[in-house]
């Protein structure tokens, strides 16, 4: 319970820089309320979230490998959460692919 709160903090610290939106200097923003546009931010924003997440998990794995010792189950375990997190850029990329088609066709 303490490794998954511990995660989820280092998540949201990493996290908070790509959720600011300051702008410095310049115009006001112009703020667009069309669907479309919407549906494109928020789509652009879990891209960003998703890559933070794969990285995070990758270097999860890398260190389960360092610190298996040779350890058989170890290994397996580290083995496990490196195909897992494979498995979730596949299915990431997979679904933001389905999501740029659907946006060239209409």
């Amino acid at each position: 319970m303490k490794k998954i709160a511990l995660s989820l903090l280092a998540v949201t610290l990493l996290s908070l820089p790509v959720l600011t939106f300051a702008q410095i200097g310049g115009a006001p923003p112009t703020i667009s309320y069309d669907l479309t546009t919407m549906g494109n931010r928020i789509a652009n924003a879990a891209w960003i979230v998703f890559t933070i997440i794969a990285v995070i998990m990758f270097i999860i794995a890398g260190i389960l490998f360092m610190t298996a010792q040779g350890n058989a189950e170890k290994v397996q375990q580290a083995r496990s959460a490196f195909m897992w997190g494979v498995a979730g850029v596949v299915v990431g990329i997979i679904a933001f692919t389905i999501i740029t088609l659907v946006r060239s066709i209409f």
